[in-house]
């Protein structure tokens, strides 16, 4: 594919997943004005938490690259957006004084957002898994060599991700903890998974993607036991 045309793509799909997202909150919203406000917050804090993880985990290694602003200006990561997207979101709550769970809806829209993004990754050809043998599994990049499928192995998870909330919300199964899942979960694969991305090691085996995957198990088992405590509390005192 042309590479103006590839690049192109970029821009869409981020937009795409925006126009979506908003469409969802702001029916949402119809309800609670609130939400629209904390769906904002959580739009913008994800795109800064996206850079400032990016910068973190890898961004500083290319400080003396001839084309550093360049890379600067446009690396980001989906960590660094799961982490700051949850930060924005309980800031906007509290000032807002919106005490209902709101993650399982951003359950679906998380993983659908990311999902597209990896999709710009197949037809941009970033985000590469390690060379490896050629299989049919394997897919080749842009100078003919056989990598790991990393960007379509992430799709996949984020498409099962989505088929398994939207089972579990219309069960109402584990009501207010589908997102805390969801970080536990890609948090765990991302993790996994690093070892056959090509990305930059800073401490043996490990990226600095390591820990931010870490971080983001961390913060969903912390979400999900609060939220379990609080539910239990919330039942003693109604029983």
């Amino acid at each position: 594919m042309h590479p103006g045309l590839t690049l192109s793509f970029y821009p869409l799909l981020l937009f795409a997943g925006i126009i979506v997202s908003i469409t969802i909150w702001s029916r949402m919203a119809r309800r609670d004005s609130r939400l629209l406000v904390i769906y904002l917050a959580a739009l913008v804090s994800a795109f800064i938490g996206a850079k400032l993880v990016y910068l973190l985990a890898e961004g500083w290694l290319y400080w003396d690259h001839p084309q550093r602003w360049r890379i600067l200006a446009t690396g980001k990561t989906v960590l660094g957006a799961l982490l700051g997207g949850y930060l924005g979101v309980e800031l906007a709550k509290l000032a807002a004084g919106y005490k209902q769970a709101t993650g399982d809806l951003f359950a679906v829209v998380a993983p659908l957002g990311i999902g597209l993004g990896r999709i710009g990754c197949l037809l941009h050809g970033c985000c590469l898994g390690h060379a490896c043998q050629p299989g049919w599994w394997s897919i080749r990049d842009s100078v003919g060599l056989a990598r790991w499928p990393a960007a379509p192995l992430e799709l996949a998870f984020n498409l099962l991700s989505i088929a398994t909330f939207v089972l579990l919300r219309r069960a109402k199964l584990l009501p207010g903890q589908h997102f805390h899942l969801y970080l536990i979960s890609y948090g765990i694969f991302r993790f996994a998974h690093e070892f056959l991305r090509e990305t930059p090691r800073v401490m043996g085996p490990f990226s600095g993607y390591h820990f931010a995957a870490a971080a983001v198990v961390l913060l969903g088992t912390t979400g999900f036991i609060r939220r379990a405590i609080s539910a239990r509390s919330a039942a003693g005192e109604t029983a």
